[in-house]
């Protein structure tokens, strides 16, 4: 009897994997924060209440999982009950029927410890690709330490009490960020794969018009889902608003979060990295800086680039760099001709053969040919850092498809 089990157990590891089979694929996430004081809730918003958020997946799937974030919570944090849902698009918090509960381990409830983040279990739920869906949870008692993504550009919605599975929230008020959730993972087939933007504000899509979707990861992954050759790829946007390479702004800087946005995300297999303005800025927004202090920033920026690219590549994904925009005329770091010095130095490093596996140039595509450390007039949206609605598509149109085609 143990020769034929082993016989039938060899048999079984020699049949070849089916080209169709499925595995996770992230669809929809956002980097996880210490939301600052005018961005968090308060207490009593966050007890007993119901919190419906909207976001957009990119790519679609016969079954989902979703990721609850406790991440900097300083204490175990209980979820009683969770819902998924379609909607109709817009801002609204009305959900479509045909929507499912989610459980954890079986069970309804979760209680997610401090510092982690937890896995439902698969919901059969299809979605098409930019649908957008209704993440609804009832949270008992307030984290003790919120975990945030305040730069949803979506509304959120809350209601006390347990409505989770309600088609509608009437008197339910409205927040623009979202809170404890980081991910939305879809059953893909085997070629099926996830490109991560990593980035800051201008990544994470300041100035957009609110739940409309034109972020320029936003616009990708439309231009993904509109070619027969990319429609296997998805999106995830892990910008943060104000973030920098090497120290931490709003969030915590790129290198801390760097394994848990980038090489820990489902089905990871390139990255677009498009940071590093903020480190350039902020060395100089309160005081100038020594030309020793400006050499000293580009040799470390350019080392944290370096160790990102070298961990990506460590674990198969393929690094894209972006060059960095230009920032002349942002008030609040006050640019001079040693900051476009180091933008220009950074950009050379990251133009030059080998360092990166591939380079999206949004520098050239974005500067005036007339002032080259100033964007160009229809690209800015008029505080000379942040690009307009127009300067996002742009961006988004400037990333070849071609270095996804043939990595498939």
């Amino acid at each position: 009897m143990a020769r034929r089990l082993a016989f039938l157990l060899a048999a079984l590891l020699l049949v070849p994997r089916p080209a169709f089979a499925q595995h996770w694929v992230g669809s929809w996430a956002s980097s996880q924060q210490i939301p600052e004081p005018n961005n968090a809730l308060r207490p009593e918003q966050l007890s007993d209440v119901t919190l419906r958020q909207l976001m957009r997946v990119s790519l679609g799937g016969p079954r989902l999982r979703i990721r609850l974030a406790n991440t900097f919570g300083t204490a175990p944090l209980r979820i009683d009950s969770v819902h998924i849902a379609r909607t109709a698009g817009g801002d609204s918090a009305r959900i479509l029927a045909g929507g499912s509960a989610v459980t954890f381990a079986g069970r309804a409830d979760v209680v997610i410890p401090a510092g982690a983040e937890i896995t439902s279990d698969p919901v059969a739920l299809a979605l098409p690709p930019l649908a957008t869906v209704a993440v609804t949870m009832h949270v008992p008692e307030p984290p003790a330490q919120q975990t945030s993504h305040p730069g949803s550009r979506a509304t959120s919605w809350l209601l006390h009490g347990s409505h989770v599975a309600d088609e509608d929230l009437p008197g339910a008020q409205g927040t623009e960020h979202w809170f404890l959730l980081s991910g939305i993972d879809v059953e893909a087939p085997a070629g099926a794969a996830a490109i991560v933007t990593l980035g800051d504000s201008i990544t994470d899509g300041r100035g957009v018009t609110h739940s409309q979707n034109t972020r320029w990861p936003d616009v990708l992954a439309e231009r993904l889902q509109a070619d027969p050759r990319t429609r296997h790829l998805a999106v995830l946007n892990h910008g943060v608003g104000g973030g920098r390479v090497l120290l931490d702004g709003a969030g915590p800087n790129a290198l801390a979060r760097f394994e848990r946005d980038v090489l820990a995300q489902p089905g990871v297999r390139y990255l677009i990295l498009l940071e590093g303005v903020n480190d350039l800025g902020m060395l100089t927004r309160d005081a100038p800086a020594t030309p020793e202090a400006h050499a000293d920033l580009v040799r470390r920026l350019i080392a944290a680039y370096a160790e990102m690219v070298r961990r990506a590549r460590e674990r198969g994904i393929l690094a894209i760099g972006g060059t960095i925009i230009p920032f002349a005329g942002f008030d609040y770091y006050h640019p001079g001709p040693l900051n476009e010095a180091d933008r220009q130095a950074v950009n050379a490093w990251i133009r030059a053969p080998g360092h990166f596996d591939a380079v999206v140039d949004f520098d050239a595509l974005m500067r005036d040919p007339a002032h080259p450390d100033r964007m160009r007039p229809e690209m800015d949206n008029g505080d000379h850092i942040h690009p307009s609605i127009a300067g996002y598509r742009a961006m988004a149109e400037a990333v070849p498809l071609a270095l996804f085609v043939r990595r498939r």
